[in-house]
């Protein structure tokens, strides 16, 4: 299945246009802290919508490794705030996670979140929820949470 999924990504971000938000680089790069917690990416693809994706590991009892990539539509009238911007986000992805234990996952995302972009600054801020519906090899329901931090370029 990885050797569907790396290309698939790939070619999402070879494809897409350029983009800025709020006079940053279009693509970010940081971490997420969290279920799971590692390294996340986001490339922006218009002025409201975005492709992101991590590399993270669970650090729970069932140690995992998650891949995964989402499309994203930012919402930037819902909250308004004195500097920088506050899009509540939205969006449907996918995930790939490999655990230790072999019981190995493939699922549709749903991120939920909220994403602070300074003004002035190469940074945003984020802080997501994501309801999981894991579907092969069994049908089952996971939920994940995270904050996290990008740089962009």
């Amino acid at each position: 299945m990885i050797k569907f999924f790396l290309p698939v990504v790939s070619i999402m971000l070879l494809i897409a246009g350029p983009a800025r938000a709020e006079g940053n680089g279009d693509f970010g790069l940081g971490i997420i802290l969290g279920e799971p917690t590692g390294i996340s990416g986001k490339l922006w693809i218009s002025g409201k919508s975005a492709v992101d994706g991590a590399a993270a590991w669970s650090l729970g009892n069932n140690k995992a490794l998650h891949l995964h990539a989402d499309y994203l539509l930012h919402n930037f009238t819902l909250i308004e705030v004195e500097k920088g911007r506050l899009p509540f986000y939205y969006g449907i992805g996918g995930r790939i996670r490999f655990a230790d234990n072999g019981d190995d996952f493939i699922g549709v995302r749903i991120p939920v979140g909220l994403a602070y972009l300074f003004k002035g600054a190469p940074l945003d801020l984020f802080l997501e929820v994501v309801p999981i519906l894991d579907l092969a090899p069994d049908t089952d329901f996971d939920l994940n949470a995270a904050v996290g931090v990008r740089y962009f370029f």
